[in-house]
């Protein structure tokens, strides 16, 4: 993934409003958000029935939306209250609760809401897509 130096200079975000919230971030936590944020972007290029994502802030936090053809659910990023980084969902979907009857043990989660990570572990990014895909991909069910 990169040394946090390197995905600083890697990540343009044109949304001024969420670059002054990631650069808000720790450093530590700060790079495995952007390792996500990245990773979204690849899923939603991969998936063309997807299009492309708005990226903009929902509850003060980085969020990723299917605006122009609806077909998912939002993706939020940020800090948990009880540490590290998180990529949450809307806790009234099924992405989550789908997401942990795959990979159950394998995360650390916070109800049906979020998958959290510890700053500076390896993701283990091939999993995290199917999630990203899944919510991306969750109105077309």
């Amino acid at each position: 993934m990169g040394s946090e130096a390197s995905q600083s200079q890697t990540f343009h975000i044109s949304n001024p409003a969420a670059a002054q919230v990631f650069a808000s971030f720790p450093p530590a936590e700060r790079a495995g958000l952007l390792a996500l944020r990245q990773l979204i972007f690849e899923v939603a290029a991969c998936n063309p029935d997807v299009g492309p994502l708005e990226e903009t802030l929902k509850w003060g936090q980085p969020a990723y939306l299917t605006a122009a053809t609806k077909s998912g659910t939002t993706l939020r990023l940020g800090l948990p209250k009880t540490g590290g980084f998180a990529m949450l969902c809307h806790c009234q979907t099924t992405v989550i609760s789908d997401f942990r009857a795959l990979f159950g043990n394998d995360f650390t989660y916070d109800g049906n809401r979020a998958v959290v990570f510890s700053a500076g572990e390896t993701l283990p990014t091939d999993k995290i897509a199917l999630l990203i895909s899944a919510a991306l991909r969750y109105h077309l069910k």
